[in-house]
């Protein structure tokens, strides 16, 4: 068995209001399963199509106080498409950024809560991600998050270098997930994390049995995660990021 990516995960002071925001962003759809829980999807999305990565946002009291280790990465068409959106992100309530960039053709940004973001130049690459074009993973080993979350899911590896990895769905559609090499070290738990699910018919346990042996770990102790209070395995990778094994659906 596999799994696959599935959603993005991302803690919010409230989780409604960013919701909307990222709603909006997106042109995607606002629904709750509960207090405290938001989910975005595109309008009339058919769960889990492999062409969209889903967004659930979660309350968390706590403020952010680092840099996200996991951030989207939006697709634009030609460059007065990236200004455009640029603009409408920023009367939406997302601000411009600074994360020691430099000159960079991309710009970054960041949410009404201080999640950051890039809204990248035109690359042919992502002609046909939709809006999003990548989920991105800060990460010390480019190549160990390659071998780790290749075998992970069923995404199929497209590129490994020193500074990058890069995976996609196996059907080649939707965004992709990037690991970048970074100097920064994981010193809080991630405020944006990865779910993944098995297929329908999967078993969870043999799945995490399945994880552990390719190198997941337990979450830190930092985590925020009371494993005795939910019904979700929660895992982190080799390099200590975080993440989610749902049931299958």
């Amino acid at each position: 068995m596999s799994t696959r990516l599935v959603q993005i995960n991302m803690k919010a002071q409230d989780d409604s209001a960013l919701g909307q925001f990222w709603a909006e962003a997106l042109g995607w759809g606002v629904d709750s399963e509960g207090p405290g829980v938001t989910n975005l999807e595109p309008v009339g999305f058919d769960y889990p199509d492999p062409s969209v990565v889903c967004i659930d946002l979660v309350a968390r009291p706590e403020v952010k106080t680092v840099k996200n280790r996991v951030h989207l990465d939006l697709a634009t068409r030609s460059t007065a498409h990236q200004a455009d959106v640029v603009e409408r992100l920023k009367e939406l309530g997302a601000t411009l950024a600074d994360v020691g960039q430099g000159d960079v053709p991309w710009t970054v940004m960041a949410d009404p809560e201080g999640n950051e973001f890039c809204v990248l130049e035109p690359r042919p690459m992502y002609q046909d991600t939709g809006l999003i074009a990548a989920v991105v993973v800060d990460c010390a080993d480019p190549r160990e998050m390659a071998r780790f979350w290749g075998r992970a899911m069923d995404w199929t590896v497209h590129e490994v270098t020193d500074d990058t990895a890069t995976l996609r769905s196996a059907k080649g559609v939707g965004p992709y997930l990037e690991f970048v090499r970074s100097p920064d070290t994981k010193s809080v738990w991630n405020r944006v994390h990865l779910d993944v699910a098995p297929y329908p018919g999967g078993e969870p346990a043999a799945e995490e049995a399945r994880l552990r042996s390719l190198g997941a770990i337990g979450p830190g102790a930092d985590s925020g995660f009371d494993g005795s209070a939910i019904s979700w395995r929660v895992l982190a990778d080799p390099e200590g990021n975080e993440f989610c094994l749902l049931s299958p659906r």
